[in-house]
């Protein structure tokens, strides 16, 4: 039943839904790819009873005609994601045995729409990292491997665990979350299609909370279709949930028309950063001969303020994190490490509970709000983030949707850039500007590098306008005719 797990999304759930396969088939197919993969450590928990549930549910519903969008559809879920009765650590120590009562508002929409939990994947510890190492269940292993070298890679972060299932053919899709290109970059680093829908868009309820102004959930898939697909899923209105949008969801899957001429299409001059290899600006290069070719007009454009993004992002995520996990000191859920006052307590919990890369951010945060040092830092960052969203603004009056690579670099090595922190944030140098003004955002893959890894293009929309990314990002596709898959 191998070839099973070949299919895209959309192909098994037509399959499904034309009774070619049952739900149980396909499910059994992904977890024993699962089972034959798992020295990737892509999964932290497993749910193969859970699954089959699942699967002979969406089989009775298949079966009378009821079957829903995504029904009998296996996914994996970004550990960050509440799910109910079932084990939620954000990857860290701090939340150790942690099974929330309660289910987040856009898995329960996905198991709504019929989709299977086959179950939780790995991310960098409460999504803080760009290469899915600061996990406390340890690194994930990227599935792709450099043409002659035989040496692991970064999945990316902080969806690695997600991106590398997907890549690796054990799930058909997975959730992830974006906070500062944390959907995007491991997408483009193992060749898979991530996007990061405007904020607002996808409820943040039961989502475990790491900067909450710019956190994103978002789907990880083989196809700019299937993202459509899950994306729809996972869309819509959440009064539990005080930043979710009211607005209604489109028909992503109906933008797909292959159509995208007289679109005008920006390429930022400011995304030409200083050391980019040159086989990243010759993709990029490839993606505005192809819109062309499409009919569609390039259209350079200028986002002045990007240079401040980073600085920005590295001020303002550390500081909402700061506030965030304040709430974990080991009283109320999680791990709890003995003092001898409450005050030791918190200390001990807390030290034991973090990593380096939290503990590092919680510091970062708590220095630019505390007194004397908030108007010089956070208040300022907060400033140049609404410049940098007004830049978007202005570009947006000239262009239908903006076109950069996804990455300045394709996936590097297991622990070669680890001890250089400034170096992993600059992963996010392409990605985190759309974050910061809330944009919606895709990354689609769109060649190999040198030496045979994945490189990612990159579609960022106006707000709310996830269908024109997805029409633009479908030609891309097309164009690309990416096949490559991975070689480990």
């Amino acid at each position: 039943m191998s070839e099973l797990t070949r299919l895209t999304l959309s192909d098994a759930r037509d399959g499904l839904r034309a009774k070619k396969f049952s739900a149980r088939e396909l499910t059994e197919a992904h977890l024993d790819a699962m089972a034959a993969a798992r020295s990737l450590n892509a999964f932290v928990t497993e749910t193969p009873d859970q699954a089959l549930a699942m699967a002979a549910a969406s089989d009775a519903k298949l079966a009378r005609g009821e079957g829903a969008a995504l029904e009998g559809v296996p996914l994996a879920i970004k550990d960050l994601f509440c799910t109910k009765d079932v084990l939620t650590t954000a990857c860290s120590r701090i939340l150790e045995g942690f099974k929330p009562p309660y289910e987040a508002t856009v898995t329960a929409k996905l198991w709504d729409a019929g989709a299977v939990m086959l179950g939780k994947t790995s991310l960098d510890e409460f999504a803080m990292g760009s290469s899915n190492a600061t996990s406390c269940h340890g690194p994930v292993e990227n599935p792709w491997r450099r043409r002659g070298d035989n040496r692991p890679l970064v999945p990316g972060g902080s969806s690695g665990g997600s991106a590398a299932a997907v890549a690796a053919r054990i799930a058909l899709g997975a959730t992830g979350t974006d906070t500062g290109g944390s959907i995007r970059q491991p997408a483009s680093f193992c060749g898979v299609v991530g996007m990061k829908p405007t904020y607002g868009r996808c409820s943040r309820w039961g989502v475990v909370a790491f900067a909450s102004s710019l956190d994103h959930p978002g789907p990880i898939t083989r196809t700019v279709r299937d993202a459509a697909l899950m994306l729809q899923a996972m869309s819509g209105h959440d009064p539990k949930d005080s930043t979710s949008a009211p607005v209604p969801v489109p028909d992503f899957a109906a933008s797909l028309t292959g159509d995208i001429r007289g679109l005008k299409i920006g390429v930022p001059k400011e995304y030409r950063v200083d050391g980019m290899p040159a086989e990243i600006e010759a993709l990029w290069q490839r993606g505005v001969e192809w819109i062309k070719s499409a009919g569609a007009i390039p259209v350079e454009i200028s986002l002045p303020m990007t240079k401040y993004a980073l600085a920005t992002y590295y001020i303002i995520a550390p500081a909402e994190a700061s506030s965030n996990l304040a709430r974990y000191d080991g009283v109320r859920f999680g791990l709890r490490v003995p003092g001898e006052s409450l005050d030791a307590m918190y200390e001990n919990t807390r030290a034991a509970g973090f990593g380096a890369e939290v503990k590092r951010r919680i510091l970062i945060g708590t220095y630019v709000l505390s007194a004397g040092y908030y108007d010089a830092y956070y208040l300022r960052a907060q400033k140049i983030r609404t410049l940098i969203a007004q830049d978007f603004e202005q570009a947006f009056t000239r262009c239908d949707a903006i076109l950069t690579p996804t990455t300045p670099s394709p996936a590097f090595a297991l622990g070669e850039k680890q001890d250089d922190p400034i170096t992993m944030y600059l992963n996010d140098v392409f990605t985190v500007p759309a974050d910061l003004a809330g944009l919606p955002a895709i990354s689609l893959p769109a060649g190999l590098s040198d030496d045979g890894l994945p490189l990612g293009l990159h579609v960022i929309g106006r707000a709310f306008d996830e269908e024109t990314v997805f029409r633009v990002a479908a030609v891309l596709e097309s164009a690309a005719n990416f096949t490559a898959e991975p070689t480990r």
